[in-house]
């Protein structure tokens, strides 16, 4: 068994063994390699500098090594629980409840934002209506307006409703999202085969059927990718709520953390890089834990057929 199992290992070895003409150069591979250790090294480094300074005082902060902590180890966790309590005393017990909005706004809004992109990608894909040319004109053109540009009128409409400092202030307008129909649609196109659409109609299934039972499916891993770039959207957006809300109590924690900073006799900048820190830990999270479907959903448009 042994020997077999070795075997099928060298057989499988060989079959994914490159050509000689299309095996890398020692250079390319070497190039490469530094390359990839720059770029892992450029987008880490940020976060290991908020960790080494969430655990200092202000006065640590201009008089220690910035790439080390300022206190031995074994002193570490006095010094992150000094500051974790400072920072829920300058946000009066209130900063996991601008996390937990956070979570709640991005949450909603990108489910719903998901699945009324992957509908309306999936529509304008696969039928054909009367000004279907003109719809996607309208909504692709719609991409290139800058978001702050219609903060103003989202309010001017949302007050009008009295919806004004309201979670659906935030929820309703990160629902909609040009480029996350931009990619339904394109993924509609390149995932869906028409020849399985037609097989679906003439077995009798009705067209909500066949959206929710076959569409669906063969379109998770593009709905990953959408959740994921409108997760972070709503996640990171600040002037939405800044002018929407006034109630610190519905704040999300880019928000709330803008506050704190703004009173005038703050200068705990160690408070504030753990509240920074703990307040991104979310979104890490959800990318490690979803990065295997985002990985296949930018894949799925890329090639055709």
């Amino acid at each position: 068994m042994r020997a077999q199992r070795k075997a099928e290992r060298m057989r499988e070895r060989m079959e994914n063994e490159l050509p000689r003409s299309m095996k890398p150069k020692p250079v390319t591979k070497t190039v490469t390699v530094i390359i990839l250790v720059f770029a892992l090294v450029y987008f880490l480094f940020p976060i290991y500098w908020a960790i080494i300074a969430s655990t200092k005082t202000p006065s640590q902060l201009t008089g220690s090594n910035g790439l080390w902590f300022a206190v031995p180890l074994d002193e570490l966790p006095n010094a992150i629980a000094s500051n974790y309590s400072i920072l829920l005393g300058w946000t009066r017990d209130n900063f996991w409840r601008w996390v937990g909005n956070s979570l709640l706004y991005s949450g909603v809004s990108a489910i719903i934002g998901t699945i009324v992109s992957v509908m309306a990608g999936y529509a304008t894909a696969k039928f054909k209506f009367r000004g279907k040319g003109i719809t996607i004109g309208i909504i692709m053109g719609a991409m290139l307006m800058p978001a702050a540009l219609l903060t103003i009128p989202q309010y001017a409409i949302f007050n009008t409703l009295h919806l004004d400092n309201t979670l659906l202030a935030i929820i309703i307008p990160c629902c909609v999202s040009p480029f996350g129909f931009f990619l339904g649609r394109v993924y509609a196109q390149s995932s869906v085969p028409d020849e399985l659409l037609e097989a679906a109609r003439i077995d009798g299934a009705s067209e909500p059927r066949i959206f929710f039972t076959i569409v669906l499916r063969l379109l998770a891993p593009a709905m990953v990718t959408i959740f994921l770039f409108m997760f972070v959207a709503t996640w990171n957006n600040f002037l939405l709520p800044l002018m929407m809300l006034s109630s610190e109590n519905l704040y999300p924690v880019t928000l709330g953390l803008y506050g704190m900073v703004s009173l005038a006799t703050f200068n705990d900048r160690g408070a504030l890089m753990m509240g920074s820190l703990l307040g991104v830990l979310p979104v890490i999270i959800l990318f490690l834990t979803l990065q295997r479907f985002w990985r296949a959903g930018l894949a799925a448009g890329s090639v055709k057929g």
